[in-house]
């Protein structure tokens, strides 16, 4: 018998689809693509066709060679189709390695290096692409590709009707999923999750699930290669609900496909719910049904909140607010509703789970973490990563005993409230906190859709702001709106499809930094 993931010490991505098939065969995935693995996939399918697509695909990489253990770097065009390729390696008990899409090439290349031989799994798209002319005979065990045959490459599609096998539960502390990090500071740290670290992040979740019901339909547009979309999953799925899995977020899509299937529930990053903002006048009323909106991987400016939670004719939606980390999943979180959203502070972050996770702050200079001084901010979890591979004093340095430092600096109210100021590498001279002062100017000014504070090539504040429209910025109006807070240069303005972002939307500030700092040498 399958073991449940709500009944363990682990988490078994491989057999979560299964689990639920057994419960609800009948409950649909909506999707807005079709699958490259699967061309003739799209629309729909029951969770009964996804489970049996897993368990078609685990049988077709076990006759590609892959056993237990083995490492599976999964890097394709982005797809759903990467859920199903992720947890049909890990039903035959190898351990799936998330590479973004967006990564470049050299980085890919870097990565594969850093792994033990693995079975590369890819594409056409990425194999003329970024991987052309890569050597990767000599760093994967062998090239695996959803797409047709070449020389040196076994397709997917060659395998079909291989014969099925039963899953592979390993222990419960081995690897079970490796994914990256954010990859705002360099080279990603490849993040290694255990069966039990899974399980750790897998209960609070859980319990925002006890929230859904069953039959209603979510909405959700995650990065397919972060941890959050294989527990999102897992949790979406055990509870019985619909589930439409968002590739195009464009708001023409978006009006159109939620005003016909009407989410209950909607969770995407920060920054893709800040360009929906846009929809809640349209006349499809996309949010209308909403009940339930969710956001983690980093701070949402109150503003959008707040409009969503207006656009929502349901009588009490709620808006959660998840912190989050790469190594250790949810932490802290706390909801939002019409009557507070607008007056949110942004930096809040709201509460521990209770009995599940914990948060201290320490000095970072010998006095007490307040305010005008923030600590580090260090948490313990039972989600907690088990390391870095091929890094192990790098996640040493982070690890203090149960502790884990994340590199996010702030403060705690009287009441156990946790507040974050800046992440350490992006802290400003000057300015108290990067994240408030964005938090203020993008309240005042509703024709920015996003604004960002780097240090210039002196080390001063400077913005980078981008309008809805792409329309110039008043310079006057920016003045006026910013008197009151710290100085900064001149705000720079670029469209906002020339922010550099990571798998998960967040801008890459450092690399913003340093794309600024060489243009502007560059013209002086």
């Amino acid at each position: 018998m399958l073991r449940n993931p709500a009944r363990t010490n682990g988490l078994y991505i491989g057999t979560v689809p299964e689990q639920a098939a057994a419960a609800r065969p009948s409950t649909t995935i909506m999707l807005d693509h079709s699958l490259d693995v699967l061309p003739d996939v799209s629309g729909y399918l029951t969770v009964g066709e996804l489970a049996d697509h897993i368990d078609d695909m685990a049988a077709r990489l076990y006759a590609a060679g892959v056993r237990a253990s083995d490492q599976v770097a999964i890097y394709k065009n982005n797809n759903f189709d990467i859920y199903i390729l992720a947890s049909a390696s890990a039903r035959i008990g190898a351990v799936p390695v998330m590479l973004s899409p967006a990564l470049d090439g050299e980085s890919t290349a870097a990565l594969l290096a850093r792994l033990d031989r693995p079975y590369l799994l890819t594409d056409d798209t990425k194999l003329d692409g970024p991987l052309a002319g890569a050597d990767l005979v000599s760093v994967t065990h062998a090239v695996l590709s959803v797409s047709a045959a070449r020389d040196g490459v076994v397709s997917l599609q060659d395998l079909a009707g291989s014969p099925r096998r039963e899953p592979v539960l390993l222990a419960p502390d081995q690897p079970a999923l490796m994914t990256h990090t954010s990859g705002t500071t360099g080279l990603p740290k490849l993040v290694v999750h255990s069966h039990r670290s899974l399980f750790g992040r897998y209960r609070p979740q859980r319990r925002l699930g006890k929230l859904l019901k069953t039959g209603d339909t979510a909405a959700i547009h995650l990065s397919y290669v972060h941890s959050r979309m294989y527990l999102g999953m897992a949790v979406l799925l055990q509870r019985g609900l619909h589930v439409a899995v968002v590739n195009d977020t464009g708001n023409e899509k978006i009006a159109e496909l939620f005003g016909r299937i009407r989410p209950a529930f909607v969770e995407t990053h920060p920054n893709s719910f800040m360009e929906w903002e846009e929809l809640v006048d349209d006349p499809r009323r996309p949010f209308s049904n909403v009940a339930c909106f969710s956001s983690t991987f980093d701070a949402i400016h109150p503003g959008t909140m707040d409009r969503l939670l207006k656009a929502s004719q349901r009588t009490n939606p709620v808006f959660f607010q998840i912190y989050g980390q790469s190594e250790c999943g949810p932490l802290t979180g706390r909801h939002y509703t019409r009557k507070n959203a607008h007056k949110a502070d942004g930096r809040c972050l709201g509460y521990p789970m209770p009995g599940i996770t914990k948060y201290r702050l320490v000095p970072r200079n010998g006095l007490k973490p307040s305010r005008e001084n923030p600590g580090y901010i260090e948490v313990s979890t039972p989600g907690r990563a088990i390391g870095y591979y091929g890094e192990k004093e790098r996640f040493d340095k982070q690890a203090f005993g149960k502790w884990w430092r994340g590199g996010d600096v702030g403060f705690s109210t009287k009441v156990g409230c946790l507040h974050l100021l800046d992440r350490e590498v992006d802290v400003i001279p000057g300015i108290h906190s990067t994240l408030e002062v964005e938090d203020a100017v993008l309240q005042r000014l509703e024709e920015l859709a996003e604004l960002v504070l780097v240090p210039g090539p002196n080390q001063e504040a400077l913005p980078v702001v981008c309008t809805r429209q792409g329309e110039p910025l008043d310079l006057a109006r920016w003045k006026r709106a910013v008197a009151d807070l710290p100085k900064m240069a001149d705000p720079i303005q670029i469209p906002l499809a020339e922010l550099p972002r990571t798998a998960t939307m967040k801008v890459q500030r450092i690399k913003l930094a340093s794309i600024l700092r060489e243009q502007l040498e560059a013209a002086s």
